[in-house]
């Protein structure tokens, strides 16, 4: 969830950015050319003289699984983007309302193309782009993990676009570390549509992303530290808490959080983004595109309903899952959505966002539990917000520092202040998110 509108903008940052919707716009990014669909994995060949349905019946659901999860991770391609000088770095972040102060090196970008796996466990591909610092005369680099905010179109992924999130990622590599953002799933060139703020399958596919990168990075003549530093914006930051949440729980040995600073992420849907849309904490607009993002993602997860009929009124209901295809730009999409839920949603669902219950109630809460984990003593949590959010209430990450207090950390809530929007939020925080994340010296 990202709030970048182009009104919030100086002019000098407009020529950088592609502007957004009104009032719930979501990107920053100058495009590249969309990129191609990537093919899924290919499935493994059968032993010779065997017929599908013998190989069926001897494969048990627990060897496909181990499988599947020998392959997580695994690098399929290493693409380079190009190289940037310090002074092009320097240039694009300022630009860009970035504080740049931390720049030291010139920085080689890479696409990475890898395994991992759907929402509900199958096998597939994602991407993501790695930065890497040149001639830092280090062969150990600190990680850091770059969680993006919303984003309707896969071409505003890291890994495709030339834009904020590759220039954000870029500039904490230039500090010398090697700096990982995926795309996520449906994103960039992975194929399909994208699971929209599911916190479980964006929160896999980045530590699979984290596998690659180490992979990568070791075929580059490097290696990563084990320690990795996450953050993230907006949805990015609910991405980010997930993964340092599996990395704290000790889904891969290689791997454990330690600087762990999200700016403006969503933890609380049910305590306090639902709510705050209802209380006009929410913008109204911001409400509608993410509703309408959130319901028609999650319905292809958790059976929320069988047409968008029952959910959306007329003509929305025949439009609004096909402009969530990943095709459609944030600017486009927000000219064919209302101003108001009250004239998106029907009666009943407007309803039943109100006091969700049911298979939304169980979508809802299976991504409000990116705080619920204990972290290690040496992991030092910093959630930034702002009291003038309101695409993101701040009440989300005060909820979420009250549930990692109550398993023992000791987080640090950072509000940049009321007269602080979504995006400015995370531009008053950037300089202490570069400053802060361990690099090398």
């Amino acid at each position: 969830m990202e709030n970048t509108t182009q009104q919030h903008l100086p002019r000098s940052r407009r020529s950088l950015s592609r502007g957004v919707a009104t009032g719930a716009a979501l990107l920053l990014t100058a495009l590249t050319t969309a990129p191609a669909t990537a093919a899924a994995p290919p499935a493994p060949a059968r032993p010779a003289g065997t017929t599908p349905a013998a190989t069926a019946q001897g494969t048990t659901a627990q060897g496909t699984a181990a499988r599947t999860a020998a392959r997580r991770g695994s690098l399929l391609s290493l693409t380079p983007l190009g190289r940037q000088h310090r002074s092009e770095i320097v240039d694009r972040a300022r630009q860009t309302g970035l504080d740049a102060r931390t720049a030291r090196h010139d920085v080689a970008d890479y696409r990475l193309t890898y395994r991992t796996i759907t929402p509900d466990g199958r096998p597939t591909t994602a991407s993501g782009l790695l930065a890497l610092p040149l001639g830092t005369g280090r062969h150990r680099l600190p990680a850091v993990v770059h969680a993006h905010g919303t984003l309707a179109y896969r071409g505003y992924a890291p890994s495709v676009a030339d834009g904020l999130d590759r220039t954000v990622t870029t500039l904490y590599a230039s500090a010398g570390r090697a700096a990982v953002a995926p795309d996520y799933l449906g994103l960039g060139t992975g194929p399909g549509r994208h699971p929209y703020m599911d916190a479980r399958s964006a929160g896999s596919a980045s530590l699979d992303m984290l596998r690659a990168a180490r992979t990568a990075t070791s075929r580059l003549g490097a290696t990563l530290d084990r320690t990795v530093s996450v953050t993230g914006f907006s949805q990015g930051g609910q991405v980010a808490m997930e993964l340092a949440r599996e990395l704290g729980r000790g889904a891969d040995p290689r791997f454990r959080p330690g600087v762990v600073a999200p700016v403006g992420g969503p933890f609380d849907l049910d305590g306090s983004e639902l709510p705050g849309m209802f209380d006009g904490r929410i913008s109204p607009r911001s409400a509608v595109f993410y509703v309408s993002f959130f319901l028609t993602a999650q319905n292809r997860l958790h059976p929320l309903y069988r047409s968008p009929r029952e959910v959306f009124r007329a003509p929305y209901a025949d439009r609004v899952e096909a402009l969530f295809d990943g095709e459609h730009r944030a600017e486009d999409i927000a000219g064919k959505l209302p101003g108001r839920l009250e004239d998106l949603l029907t009666d009943a669902w407007y309803q039943k966002l109100r006091h969700p219950s049911g298979a939304l109630l169980t979508a809802v809460r299976a991504n409000d539990r990116t705080c619920d984990w204990t972290p290690a003593r040496r992991v030092r949590i910093t959630l930034y917000t702002a009291g003038g959010d309101h695409d993101v209430a701040m009440a989300n990450s005060v909820a979420c520092a009250a549930e990692l207090r109550s398993h023992g950390a000791r987080p640090t809530v950072v509000d940049q202040g009321a007269d602080a929007d979504h995006f400015t939020s995370f531009l008053r925080s950037q300089p202490s998110l570069a400053r802060d994340l361990p690099r090398a010296r």
